[in-house]
């Protein structure tokens, strides 16, 4: 289901359980537009993820990593000033719809107290994250600014008058009513009833209107459906539906109408980071190493370029030996050539005398006309060393970016700070000026860390300073290396000399979904003992070859490699 307004429902019922009294003790935004709240309530941090993103919005607790910028941001610090240390004390939902109010009481700097509203406003490119001053109802800040010409019924700017998101003309679902009865009478068809029931009652996502539907039809109790129905979000029972096209939805309950492969979840919010993990970390991605994605997309379609011009030439010096015919046979036949002719046509006598016509120069003796079929004979024949020297160094080099651009796809924020470093390191990227104390504080990221089914440990690198260090210096020589076939992707490493057949499908697994091909419904997957590894004098990072291995075949599946990661 989408993030409406039931689900936004029991996400507030989730938050009141967890924040409500909680003490505001850290203010972070890792990326452009999500501020993070670490709360410390019931004895435990709580980490709450307010979301603006126009693709992914949604307040929850979180449990991924994220990165922290060097420099905070000014809305970062206007949120520490009025918001470090204050209390959490109550979180609402107004009238069913997909806004979020924290109300926090907190001190100035008069120490008098004060109350202060923290808004979140879900609705897609218009999401929003606002703090508003109780006593004047002014907004003190904004993670989104929004000015008249782009929206004239309200303005969303530091120091404007707060106003709320236009209402819409339907009816809170929570509030008593029977209006379902009607509607029912009237549609006995589902798709058109949760059209119906989407346009009167107030938060209904297009899923949530297709399952009260389904549930409505069914044969008892009217009110027992709608109220057992709604009781689920008050009580929320969080699931992820795969669905008949192989896609996947989250619920805050059964929603029996999409089918019966589910996974339930202890909470809502580790279904959200579970669901959202992937797509969100892209988008995350996207936004940090914009630049570089266009450096390697550059650089990979002029290398491309490049190799289908040098294919082009090499096809080319194929008509050398025909050059060198036409030079022998006018050299034999030269008495019959004559100054300001254009062509000839004289017997080939290497191909049973067949008139074979070439052309001249008229400008030229005929000597020299044979001598220039010499010439351009030698020079094509001297290009095709060259050329397959070119050849081999532009396919290695759209090897490496290609790879590099698989690991930007599957990388987190943290691992791109790593990636800008290797690709300054190799030339692609200019030398970003960057303080000494930063530098220093910057740790080297770790490989992902896995578990197999029966307690083996496996390593993913996921970048190439993680592979170079995973397969040629912290893994041992009995150790198994996997890697998918002519594909890019992590190297992965079982820490085993002897790893289970299951255990080897697991790694293959993982090898499979950390690679280019992670959408695939087959892939090949190389392994082999680390002692048949070695990296070529000069090679590019992350470039290895080997021998002796073995191949075998996975779908990569996402549950799985979830299943396969260490709990927290």
């Amino acid at each position: 289901m989408s993030f409406d307004g039931l689900f936004t429902h029991a996400m507030v019922t989730e938050l009141q359980h967890n924040l409500v009294s909680g003490r505001i003790s850290k203010i972070h935004q890792p990326y452009q537009n999500e501020l993070i709240l670490t709360v410390r309530a019931n004895g435990k941090n709580w980490p709450v993820l307010l979301s603006a993103d126009p693709t992914y919005p949604r307040v929850q607790v979180t449990r991924i990593p994220y990165v922290n910028p060097a420099v905070p941001t000014n809305f970062a610090m206007m949120m520490r000033k009025y918001l470090q240390g204050a209390i959490i004390t109550e979180i609402k939902q107004p009238a069913n719809d997909r806004v979020v109010q924290f109300t926090i009481t907190t001190r100035n700097e008069l120490g008098d107290a004060e109350t202060l509203t923290l808004i979140i406003e879900i609705m897609a490119r218009h999401s929003n994250v606002i703090l508003v001053d109780n006593q004047t109802g002014k907004i003190l800040d904004v993670i989104k600014h929004v000015g008249a010409d782009q929206n004239r019924y309200r303005l969303l700017l530091p120091g404007a008058t707060y106003i709320e998101p236009p209402k819409q003309d339907k009816r809170d679902p929570f509030t008593p009513n029977d209006d379902y009865r009607d509607l029912v009478q009237q549609y006995p068809s589902d798709t058109v009833l949760a059209k119906q029931l989407q346009q009167h009652y107030q938060g209904l996502g297009r899923d949530s209107a297709a399952q009260l539907a389904a549930d409505l039809h069914q044969p008892g109790d009217l009110n027992k459906h709608y109220q057992t129905f709604l009781a689920q979000f008050n009580h929320p029972e969080p699931t992820l539906i795969t669905l008949s096209n192989h896609k996947t939805m989250f619920a805050a309950g059964s929603f029996d109408a999409f089918g019966d492969q589910r996974r339930q979840f202890d909470s809502l919010s580790a279904l959200l980071d579970f669901y959202y993990q992937d797509a969100a970390q892209r988008e995350r991605v996207q936004q940090q190493a914009g630049n570089l994605i266009r450096v390697v997309r550059n650089d990979l379609k002029k290398n491309r370029n490049k190799y289908k011009k040098l294919q082009q030439t090499l096809a080319n010096t194929k008509q050398a030996d025909e050059l060198r015919l036409k030079g022998e046979i006018l050299t034999t036949y030269l008495h019959e050539v004559k100054r300001g002719m254009t062509e000839i046509t004289l017997a080939d006598y290497y191909h049973d005398n067949a008139p074979l016509t070439i052309q001249l120069s008229n400008q030229l003796s005929p000597s020299r006309n044979a001598q220039k079929y010499f010439s351009r004979y030698q020079k094509q024949k001297n290009a095709v060393t060259y050329v397959n020297e070119q050849l081999t160094i532009t396919q290695a080099e759209i090897d490496y970016l290609d790879n590099i651009q698989t690991q930007i796809e599957l990388a987190t924020p943290a691992d791109i700070a790593e990636i800008r470093e290797e690709l300054t390191q190799q030339g692609y990227l200019k030398q970003r000026k960057t303080g000494k104390k930063q530098r220093a504080s910057r740790k080297p990221s770790q490989p992902q860390q896995f578990f197999a089914s029966d307690g083996t440990e496996i390593s993913v690198g996921k970048n190439n300073r993680q592979n170079d260090q995973l397969t040629l210096k912290t893994a041992r020589k009995s150790d198994i290396w996997l890697h998918t076939q002519k594909i890019p992707g992590s190297h992965v490493i079982i820490h085993s000399a002897d790893p289970s057949e299951q255990t080897l499908t697991e790694a293959a697994n993982l090898a499979a979904y950390f690679s280019k091909a992670r959408d695939s419904a087959t892939v090949p997957v190389d392994y082999v003992q680390v002692k048949r590894i070695r990296k070529p004098n000069g090679a590019k990072p992350g470039f290895v070859i080997y021998e002796g291995q073995k191949t075998r075949y996975v779908s990569p599946d996402a549950t799985l490699v979830d299943q396969l990661s260490p709990k927290k």
